[in-house]
Order: structure tokens, then sequence, then C-alpha cells
């Protein structure tokens, strides 16, 4: 239901920091000025959906995103439903399931690896570096990293 046109479009989530999120979207291409939305999220098909308590507001009051604390998704799954409301215009509402794994809705700005340590030695003319791989809301296969080092003389 709802005029063509007035759903949110662009719909993406950043997960950073391992449980902070911020997701964003662009408002519907014919949603009037006064049109406001409203995001609603749950991580299991059995919940009920919970409403943004932090929205991102664009320069006319619109909310265009919301900030989220201490977020986990364990089943690897979230359900996010952004409805709207306007005087004199039906909204049509947006409705995602999303799978952390494939889609790419979502994104994991991940911190750096941790315990970096450098080991040079004048007898072997190297340096070893190790590392431990960076904290992450939901990879738990290490190998899949793959890493890039810029080395810098001083």
């Amino acid at each position: 239901a709802g005029m063509n046109g007035t759903a949110i479009e662009n719909f993406v989530c950043v997960i950073f920091n391992v449980s902070f999120m911020n997701c964003t979207w662009h408002v519907g291409r014919t949603a009037s000025g006064d049109t406001q939305y409203f995001l609603y999220w749950k991580t299991s098909r059995k919940e009920d959906f919970t409403e943004c308590q932090d929205y991102i507001k664009d320069n006319c009051g619109r909310h265009i995103g919301c900030r989220f604390q201490n977020v986990t998704i364990e089943k690897k799954r979230a359900y996010f439903l952004v409805n709207g409301s306007t005087s004199g215009q039906n909204i049509q509402s947006y409705e995602k399931m999303i799978t952390l794994i494939s889609d790419y809705v979502i994104v994991e700005k991940l911190t750096p690896p941790l315990n970096v340590t450098v080991n040079c030695t004048e007898a072997s003319h190297g340096c070893e570096i190790r590392w431990q791989p960076p904290r992450t809301s939901h990879v738990k296969r290490y190998a899949c990293f793959k890493y890039e080092i810029a080395i810098e003389n001083k």
C-alpha cells in the first residue's frame, strides 16, 4: 500500500567497533516534504520489532537514519521495517530481511588488528611482524581475513 516512490531508498547499515550500528537511507523520490520515517528492527522472526531510539535527521528534521548501541546479531539475520507518515499521502513501507554472510546491506568496518608486535634483528636483516585478528561482530573464520602491510623506513 502507499504511493509509488514514497518508500525509502538506498538502505544501508554499517557495524563499527563491534557493537555499534548506523543505518541510513534516502527519502523516497515522490515523498512529500513533511514525510517522516520510522525504523523498526529485530534479530529473529519470533521477536517483536523494536523502534529506533536515536534517529539521524536531515536539515528538514526528517529521519534519514538510526544509531544503535550494543548490537548483537547472533543468528546472522536481521529484519528491518521502515514505514512513514505524512499528511494527505499514504507512504509505502520498506521491509528487508538481511543475512549478514551474503547481503551487502550491512557492512562492517573492522577495528585494527590487535596486539601488533614487531621484532627486528640485525643478524637476520629482517623483521617479524605478528598480530591477532580484529574484533568483529559476526565473522568467526579468521582465515577469511587478508592483510596488507605498509612498511616505511624512518
